[in-house]
């Protein structure tokens, strides 16, 4: 149960960074946006959380469910409306990337500084 929390918290936290950093920038982030950001790291902390998979390295484990979970994401931007302010398979790419280094920080946090073991 401790890890799931600390996992997911952390993922909450991610997810602020996250928006901080889409919010950043000339285009404007709406409400919706905003969640779904927010709410898509927070869903990849509660999967580091709860996950199982059996691997010998925490550090792979984080980056290969930051990955996963960014997947999603990737594809909404690929599918979303055209802009010119941005190229939608660099901030694609760059969705993917980010997700396997938050996924990282998420599993150092939970499974270095706070012990919290699979």
């Amino acid at each position: 149960m401790k890890r799931l929390i600390i996992a997911t918290l952390s993922g909450l936290l991610f997810g602020l960074v996250c928006y901080g950093f889409a919010s950043s920038g000339t285009t404007d982030v709406g409400l919706w946006l905003a969640l779904t950001i927010i709410s898509g790291r927070t869903l990849m902390g509660f999967g580091i959380g709860i996950s199982r998979f059996p691997m010998k390295n925490w550090a792979i484990h984080g980056i290969v469910m930051g990955f996963i979970f960014s997947i999603p994401a990737a594809f909404g931007i690929m599918m979303g409306p055209e802009n010119p302010d941005f190229c939608p398979m660099t901030l694609a790419i760059a969705t993917v990337v980010m997700g396997m280094i938050y996924g990282f920080l998420t599993e150092l946090i939970t499974s270095i500084f706070f012990k919290a073991k699979m």
